[in-house]
């Protein structure tokens, strides 16, 4: 039995979530179930079953991933900056384009710009030729150079 299938015996019985039946399924699955729920649009359940995949596999990279977009979808900007900031750190050398991609902008919209350039320049340095973190890297640099520009005018 999959774990969408479980989780759908849970609910018709009114049963919350079972740490027990989560458990034996892999990170990946959990993901693949969370993505399953996000795509037909049960988003309590898709949180619900992150916040158990996270306690179960809190250092996985499948849950970290998944949950961190969950994050973004919730627009909880903090959560999303940690635990993306978690899966970089976890993937190291082999993080994908996609990841810093999402990282950068979780930290635009946490209103951390300077660190977001910082992290697509770290982007960059790894993929220079991916037009997303390029596009990121100029726009947050126009950014900046306004900024300058504002605080230069009042001082």
């Amino acid at each position: 039995m999959t774990l969408i299938q479980e989780l759908m015996n849970q609910a018709a019985v009114g049963g919350l979530l079972n740490p027990s039946i989560i458990k034996r399924f892999s990170p990946a699955e959990i993901r693949e179930t969370i993505q399953s729920l996000v795509a037909t649009e049960q988003i309590n359940l898709a949180n619900a079953l992150g916040d158990a995949g996270m306690a179960l596999y809190p250092h996985s990279e499948d849950m970290l991933a998944i949950c961190s977009l969950l994050a973004m979808m919730n627009q909880d900007w903090p959560l999303a900056v940690e635990l993306m900031e978690e899966l970089v750190q976890l993937q190291g050398s082999t993080t994908p384009p996609f990841t810093y991609v999402m990282y950068v902008r979780a930290l635009r919209c946490n209103l951390d710009p300077v660190r977001a350039l910082e992290v697509a320049r770290q982007g960059l340095a790894a993929y220079p030729d991916q037009l997303e973190l390029l596009a990121e890297k100029l726009s947050l640099d126009d950014f900046s150079e306004s900024m300058q520009s504002a605080t230069a005018v009042r001082h």
